[in-house]
């Protein structure tokens, strides 16, 4: 019983920690973006605005839970629920210190980019269900985003993978313990930032939610839990990715003095507050020259990292 439990206790803990987390960055969001626009943001429900989050969730626990009569039931109800599963699913292989991590396997960076492709359906799926015409065009434009940048982050991930000989996170992370792979790889993390950013739309690559033009998107039509699934999604998204960049190239866990969690946790904010900056610094670009982006700058710059790793780590090896 007490080795169940103990089995038990690690992804239970993470699973509340990341879902607290989530929900008070979008506090974090909002304040910050307050401080950088010049203006106060939220300040009146608790000290600094602390319990908007809690103001938040109960309102969207008691709205109507409403699905629209032309929409298509099941699939509508269902979408949100893989976009959290395939989120959470990818926590489950981050190794947020040498002794807490819930699965470890040799091939954990290809299944994070199988989550990353299955999450398109969860968005395809609720664009499509809605039957409308703003939704549609929401899934059409995350349908062509996030499996174009899927594969920009597919190659930048290689250029770590040559140098460090593994697929795996904890691998990675201990290849690490001299230099950390920015040293190596500062193309490659470039290319990484700006394909997760792509990935988990967020601004300046939220086009698929872009208010002025389709209202919000593949979650036009949503409303209450629902809807709260794919805001909460979103952050969690964010907490991935910037988890990931940790890991693949700052060192993971790694660092002098504090303990290895700490370390995590401090790279890992860095990067949520560098996501939130974007949004307050960088207009949205259109939608073709998002795309035109990708393909005619991030490929051919995404090839050219994966060569020059090839003969370097050639070159190092003879």
């Amino acid at each position: 019983m007490m080795a169940l439990l103990d089995v038990l206790l690690v992804p239970t803990s993470v699973l509340l920690l990341l879902l607290l987390a989530a929900a008070w960055s979008t506090w974090l969001e909002r304040r910050l973006l307050g401080v950088w626009q010049d203006r106060l943001g939220p300040n009146r429900v608790g000290p600094m605005g602390l319990l908007q989050v809690i103001a938040d969730m109960i309102k969207i626990f008691t709205k109507e839970d409403w699905v629209p009569p032309f929409a298509d039931k099941a699939l509508f109800i269902i979408a949100p629920m893989i976009l959290m599963m395939m989120t959470l699913l990818g926590f489950a292989i981050i190794p947020f210190s040498p002794d807490i991590q819930i699965a470890d396997f040799n091939n954990a960076l290809l299944f994070i980019l199988a989550l990353s492709s299955l999450s398109v359906y969860s968005i395809m799926l609720a664009g499509f269900s809605s039957n409308s015409k703003y939704a549609l065009l929401g899934a059409m434009r995350t349908a062509a985003q996030m499996l174009s940048y899927e594969v920009f982050m597919g190659l930048a991930i290689m250029g770590v993978v040559i140098i460090s000989g593994s697929f795996s996170l904890n691998e990675i992370v201990h290849q690490q313990h001299d230099y950390w792979f920015i040293v190596y790889q500062p193309l490659g993390f470039i290319l990484f930032l700006i394909a997760g950013v792509a990935e988990s739309h967020r601004a300046p690559f939220d086009l698929p939610e872009a208010e002025t033009e389709i209202v919000a998107g593949f979650h036009t039509e949503y409303s209450s839990m629902k809807f709260g699934m794919f805001f909460i999604g979103e952050y969690l998204g964010v907490i991935f990715i910037s988890s990931l960049i940790t890991t693949l190239y700052f060192g993971g866990w790694q660092g002098p003095l504090l303990p290895p969690i700490v370390w995590f946790l401090l790279k890992t904010v860095f990067f949520v507050l560098f996501f939130i900056l974007l949004r307050a610094a960088i207009p949205r670009p259109r939608y073709d020259q998002l795309m035109r982006f990708g393909w005619a700058v991030l490929l051919p710059l995404s090839l050219l990292n994966l060569l020059l790793t090839a003969l370097w780590q050639l070159t190092v090896e003879l």
